[in-house]
C-alpha cells in the first residue's frame, strides 16, 4: 500500500467515525448554519467597523486585500486545484452512501480542496497577521472560526477531513502571502506609538 493509499484510508476512517459516531440530529441545524455565508455577516461587519475605526489610513488597503485574498483562494481552489486532484466528494462514493446522513444535497462532483476551507483559512490568516502587525493584537479566535466552518463541511458530508486540511493549508499560505503585500508601505502600530 502506498503512502497516498494509507492517507486515503485514514481519511475515510475519520470521515466514517464522524458520521457514524460523532453526529447527532440535535447538532444538524448548527452544522448547517455554520457553513452558511449569511451566518458570518456580523463577523464581517465587526471587522469592517474595527478596521475603519482603528486602522484608519490602512482600512482601504485591508479591505481591498481581503477581497484579493478571497478571490485568489476561491478561484485557484475551485478552478485549478479541484479539477487537478479530481477527487470525488464522499457523497458520490457508493461505499460511503450508507453512512452519510443526507442532511444536505451533495453539490459538485469534486471535493479536494474544500473551497470553504481555502476561503475561511485564507481570510483568517490574512486578518490574523495583518491585525497583529497593525495593532499587536493576536485574535486566535479567527482560527477557531475557520476551523468550525471546515468541521461543518465534513459533518454534513460535503468533504473528507483531508479535503479541508488541504484547503486550510492552501488558504493559510495564500493569506500569509497576501499579508506580505499588506505590510508594504504599512507602518505598524509599534512604530507610531512613540
Amino acid at each position: 500500500m502506498t503512502r497516498w493509499e494509507r492517507l486515503d484510508q485514514l481519511d475515510r476512517a475519520v470521515f466514517t467515525f464522524i458520521h457514524a459516531k460523532a453526529s447527532a440530529p440535535w447538532l444538524d441545524w448548527l452544522m448547517l448554519l455554520l457553513r452558511q455565508p449569511e451566518t458570518w455577516i456580523p463577523l464581517y461587519a465587526f471587522l469592517l467597523f474595527w478596521i475603519i475605526r482603528y486602522g484608519k489610513k490602512d482600512a482601504w488597503k485591508f479591505i481591498a486585500l481581503s477581497i484579493v485574498c478571497f478571490a485568489l483562494t476561491n478561484t485557484i481552489g475551485v478552478e485549478v486545484l479541484k479539477p487537478f486532484f479530481a477527487r470525488l466528494r464522499p457523497c458520490h462514493d457508493e461505499a460511503l452512501k450508507p453512512i452519510i446522513r443526507n442532511i444536505i444535497g451533495c453539490g459538485g462532483e469534486y471535493s479536494m480542496p474544500s473551497a470553504h476551507a481555502c476561503n475561511h483559512f485564507g481570510l483568517a490568516a490574512f486578518w490574523f497577521w495583518s491585525i497583529h502587525y497593525l495593532k499587536a493584537k493576536k485574535w486566535y479566535w479567527l482560527w477557531f472560526w475557520a476551523f468550525i466552518v471546515c468541521y461543518a463541511q465534513v459533518y454534513v458530508g460535503k468533504h473528507y477531513p483531508g479535503d479541508v486540511t488541504a484547503g486550510a493549508i492552501f488558504g493559510t499560505v495564500t493569506g500569509f502571502l497576501v499579508y506580505q503585500l499588506f505590510k508594504l508601505r504599512t507602518i505598524p502600530h509599534s512604530a507610531t506609538a512613540h
